[in-house]
């Protein structure tokens, strides 16, 4: 017995160690069989889509053999869809190891009684193995399918397994996965699916081709049917619902392949391979705003583009991206992304040197500039629309955007200081040769993009600060400080239409469209820039490579499309939920009376209170009236004088002499004053028996030859008018300003000589080295 016993033992331990060596030996062989040939899922070409937030797909690529692919995970398919697909291809699936041994019986006798084969008995892993590594229907083709569901089973979990199933079913022609099916059968994301279109999707890849419901719709529905009655026999959905949904007809969403937002999506994916990218878009505004620019397209001159922004101020996500007129245009450069191409920004850039120009205390809201003809060294700038207006405002000169007082201001503030605050706040501007900013900056001087003109525009939504675009819901808000909250409030309300000042129980609390155009020289862009209570909107049209378009400027092309995308969204109720946002006056702006021409607060009935006006203040600064450089030498806008008892200008040291201030309008205003309020009128008669001392005086720069407000007409015959204006007193040399605009004389630049051949309304000013303006106002009538 002893021995027994103990031979007993012996068997049963070299059959332990048997079994374990083969099991040992079997997981080596499993090992080194996974190593050798591993499952082939890197091998597998990738499709990528691009998506807006909602999911819907806006653009893809398709991989090498065409085929799209929109990567879903398991927590983004329907539970209806699960369900379905599980209780009619796998019942088992979560408890199985790969395979049913006992649906392979049923499908092998059911095969061989039917002398063909009428069931496959493949679980949705062995599904997932032969869509991985493809093999023939044969014996050797079943034996390889059935290693490779092992090695899926050993390799991955369930969950990804089936997550395989989800992304690299057929559905038919191009279309793998249920996402690519549910978009584009049903035009809805595979999580919104119905009960009905569950049942329906869930049987489709068992014959893509032969079930087709584009093109099939009654046997798409029969064999839909047959899933809902499986569902019912094993209870999974009730009998009652699965009547329901047998009334159901077969309905699918108009077919469309997802051709939206073309530009932003090759711009996301330049630099990185991800499967999907989720954008911040909003499909349905993309697809407005994309017809808007169709309808757009026949409107605009040959060659002629465009780019939109929209942007949502409170997040900075950007909702519709436009980079051209038509992505499929050639003629139009329609793959040129106008949105990140380097541009002159024309007028865009004044309202931020406005805003820093009130944070320095240079100006008020209403301070008194000079739209006048100036010479700047060698550079003098130009008005763009006709003509010069003399003494103008600082809220009139920005929403009028005329050049003059800009161009003054940045005098004043400084053309490199103002670039450094701008590239400080994330805005950098590209200077031709890298050379320096130069006063020509403010008139489109200088290189900027759509995208980072509508970062700028965010310091009027967002109380100062700039903040940079998100295109992924993933990217952190950045942002960083340009202008004061109470500059960019004041800038906004005077570009919303709101530069009178209202107190504040009569203040709209919300501020209208706030927009600014700009036209750059030679018309090649066409801006317009926008900002209403809940977006930012951005506005370029022109030619992507240069080329000047004769009568393309801000206000009449790139205005009436801003417009239009101010009005959409207004209008639609998804986006006018973000219109609502109020805009309170900040602590800082107080509003104050200031007079003319001095610029500061003066009592009621003073004599030099020559014009008073309301203006929007900040931390209660009135500064006084900026003075050109050299204007000082000329008075300045308040002189002190000596009177005596008859109010007759005197010497210092003469009896009877006091001292007496004048307020004096800037010397060059002068053709634009009224004859009360030009220098002749305002200084006191000198006095005879003790008059002042004398100053050297330069005489009056006068124009002669045509009376002012005079009609012209040519001579009889002709149709065009030869005109000759002379000018006489002033000092050096003399330039000459047509409508605005500089022109060349011929001969002496004290004649002006020219011929006129379009009738209307026209304006001739002359500066000379003193500063000395005189304009004269003239008609061409025929």
């Amino acid at each position: 017995m002893t021995w027994r016993g103990g031979a007993r033992s012996i068997f049963w331990v070299r059959m332990a160690r048997f079994f374990l060596l083969l099991i040992l030996g079997g997981g080596v062989l499993l090992w080194a069989a996974n190593r050798l040939w591993p499952l082939p899922l890197k091998a597998l070409p990738v499709a990528r889509v691009v998506t807006a937030q909602d999911g819907t797909p806006l653009w893809r690529y398709a991989d090498a053999q065409g085929v799209w692919r929109y990567p879903v995970k398991l927590e983004q398919v329907s539970p209806y869809y699960l369900e379905a697909l599980l209780t009619y291809e796998d019942r088992w699936y979560w408890d199985h190891p790969g395979i049913n041994p006992l649906s392979l019986l049923r499908a092998t006798w059911q095969n061989l009684h039917s002398g063909g084969i009428v069931s496959g008995g493949s679980t949705l892993s062995m599904q997932v193995a032969r869509l991985i590594d493809p093999h023939p229907r044969t014996f050797t083709g079943k034996l390889r399918q059935i290693a490779r569901t092992f090695q899926l089973e050993w390799t991955l979990s369930k969950k990804q397994i089936l997550e395989i199933y989800l992304n690299r079913a057929p559905y038919g022609g191009t279309l793998q996965g249920i996402a690519a099916a549910s978009w584009t059968y049903l035009g809805k994301p595979p999580s919104e699916l119905t009960p009905g279109e569950a049942a329906l999707l869930a049987v489709l890849p068992q014959a893509p081709s032969h079930l087709r419901p584009d093109r099939f719709p009654e046997r798409a529905k029969a064999a839909r049917d047959k899933v809902l009655a499986r569902l019912a026999e094993y209870h999974v959905w009730s009998q009652k619902r699965v009547d329901e949904i047998r009334q159901e007809s077969i309905w699918l969403a108009p077919r469309q392949v997802p051709q939206l937002a073309p530009l932003l999506a090759r711009r996301l994916t330049a630099n990185n391979k991800r499967s999907v990218v989720t954008t911040t878009l909003d499909a349905t505004l993309q697809r407005q705003l994309e017809a808007l620019a169709t309808g757009w397209k026949h409107q605009l001159p040959p060659k002629t583009s465009m780019g939109v922004l929209v942007v949502e101020s409170s997040t900075m996500a950007v909702k519709a991206y436009i980079g051209s007129v038509d992505f499929n245009d050639d003629a139009r450069f329609g793959q040129v992304d106008t949105v990140s191409a380097w541009r002159s920004p024309g007028s865009t850039l004044k309202p931020f040197l406005y805003g820093l120009a009130l944070d320095d205390g240079l100006i008020s809201a209403e301070s008194l500039l000079q739209d006048v003809p100036r010479r700047f060294g060698d550079y003098r700038p130009g008005n763009f629309d006709t003509g010069f207006h003399g003494p103008v405002s600082a809220s009139e000169a920005l929403v009028r955007s005329l050049n003059l007082p800009a161009v003054q201001l940045l005098d004043a503030y400084g053309p490199k200081r103002f670039t450094a605050n701008l590239r400080n706040a994330g805005i950098p501007l590209r200077f031709p040769n890298a050379s320096d900013p130069s006063l020509a900056v403010i008139l489109g001087g200088t290189g900027s993009r759509l995208d980072q003109l509508t970062e700028a525009y965010s310091a009027l939504a967002r109380g100062g600060n700039v903040a940079k675009l998100r295109f992924e819901p993933e990217q952190h808000l950045q942002q960083r400080r340009l202008l004061s909250p109470g500059a960019a409030w004041i800038i906004r309300r005077i570009l919303g239409g709101q530069a009178l000042p209202q107190p504040d129980d009569s203040l709209p609390g919300t501020v209208p469209l706030a927009w600014k155009t700009g036209t750059s020289y030679g018309y090649r862009d066409a801006w317009a820039m926008g900002v209403n209570p809940g977006y930012i909107i951005g506005v370029w049209v022109g030619r992507p490579d240069a080329t000047p378009v004769a009568g393309q400027f801000g206000y009449a092309t790139a205005v009436p499309i801003l417009n239009q995308v101010n009005n959409l969204l207004i209008t639609s109720a998804r986006f006018n939920a973000h219109m609502a946002v109020t805009d309170p006056r900040p602590a800082s702006v107080g509003i104050s009376t200031l007079c003319w021409p001095g610029g500061q607060s003066l009592e009621a009935g003073d004599a030099n209170c020559r014009q008073q006006r309301q203006s929007w203040t900040l931390d209660g600064t009135l500064p006084p009236t900026l003075a050109a450089p050299g204007q000082e030498l000329q008075g300045g806008s308040l002189v002190t004088l000596w009177t005596n008892s008859q109010g007759k200008q005197v010497a210092a040291n003469c009896p009877d002499s006091h001292s007496v201030q004048v307020a004096l309008w800037p010397l060059p205003l002068e053709p634009w004053l009224p004859q009360s309020e030009r220098r002749n009128q305002r200084l006191p008669t000198p006095d005879t028996v003790c008059p002042p001392l004398s100053k050297p005086a330069i005489s009056p720069l006068l124009l002669i030859g045509v009376r002012q407000n005079a009609i012209l007409k040519p001579l009889p015959g002709k149709n065009s008018l030869d005109l000759r204006i002379e000018s006489q007193g002033g000092a050096g040399q003399r330039w000459w300003f047509l409508n605005g605009e500089q022109v060349e004389t011929a001969g002496s630049n004290r004649t002006f000589q020219t011929t006129l051949s379009q009738p209307g309304h026209y304006q001739l000013s002359v500066l000379d080295e003193s500063s000395q303006v005189s304009t004269l106002d003239f008609t061409v009538d025929r």
